[in-house]
Parts: structure tokens; sequence; C-alpha cells
């Protein structure tokens, strides 16, 4: 191919106006849909024939992207299609908060009917050292009881606990 303009190739022409078609299409189409526009302008002005002959190949390019964007939106509209190009910090998914409640309340009742159904002893001792935060050892010495007995209670609290829960799941 001979010279078109300033450009002694299409190469050459193809490397100085890819990232201006680029940031056209960009803002007309979006991020996604850009290259591949990009690609077919270049290539509409390839296989034009005209390259060789032109003395304004920049403005040629211009006016067939230009083109490329107004038959997309005739083609668009014709389908009755919108396109809305995803706009990741406002698209982005949102977290199951409503799920996530709902499973957190049927967990408290969960825990809440194991806590109930513990003997009164066992609910006190589980209670003092989780609600209050009491340790083992004060919890022994308000109590008047053996550390083996604190032991066997927080247990089988938290044995019954865990048992609500798996049948949650």
């Amino acid at each position: 191919m001979t010279a078109a303009g300033p450009y002694p190739t299409f190469e050459a022409f193809y490397r100085a106006e890819h990232g201006r078609m680029f940031h056209f299409f960009r803002r007309k189409v979006g991020r996604d849909e850009a290259p591949d526009l990009v690609q077919e302008a270049f290539t509409c002005v390839l296989r034009s024939g005209a390259f060789d002959r032109l003395e304004n190949p920049n403005g040629y390019l211009t006016r067939t992207a230009r083109n490329l964007v107004i038959n997309r939106a005739r083609t668009w509209h014709r389908k009755g299609c919108v396109l809305y190009p995803l706009d990741e910090a406002r698209d982005a998914p949102l977290a199951p908060e409503q799920e996530w409640k709902i499973e957190g309340r049927e967990l408290r009742a969960a825990y809440r009917r194991a806590l109930l159904s513990l003997p009164r002893r066992t609910r006190r001792i589980f209670l003092m050292h989780r609600l209050k935060g009491l340790s083992y050892r004060q919890i022994e010495v308000e109590l008047g009881v053996g550390d083996k007995c604190v032991q066997y209670h927080i247990m089988r609290a938290l044995s019954r606990c865990r048992r609500a829960v798996a049948r949650l799941q």
C-alpha cells in the first residue's frame, strides 16, 4: 500500500489511531464493546480499498466509526433492545442481608430453645460463664461446687447448642 495522508502504511495508520478510536467507542458504547467496534472500523477502512487514495484517512475513519455507532443504535432500536454497560461499582451484587437476618433469628431461636431445655443448674452455670463472663474458678466460688462440676455443665450445654445448630442445617 502506498502512503495515505501522513501515514506511510496502513499499519502505521492503525497504530497511530487505535487509541483515539478506542476512546471514541468507549464513550459511545462502553468498555466491553469498544474493542470489537475498533476492529470493525479499521476493517471497513481497509476493505473499502480507498486507503491509499485518501487525503484525510483520519476523517474517513471517524466517519466510519460514527456510522458504525449509528447502525448499531438502529439495530438495537429495531430489535427493541436496550444495552446498559455494566458498572462494577454501581451494579455489584448485593449481599443477601435479609436472608442472613432470617437465619440469625432462626439460630437465636434454636439457641434459646436449647438453653431452655437444659436443667436449671446447667443453664445457670453456662449463662454465668457466657453472659456474665465469669471464669470457672469464680463460678466454683459463687456456687460452692468443684472444678469438674463446672466443666461438666459447660460441656453439657455446649453439646446441646451444637445439636440445635446441626438440626438447623
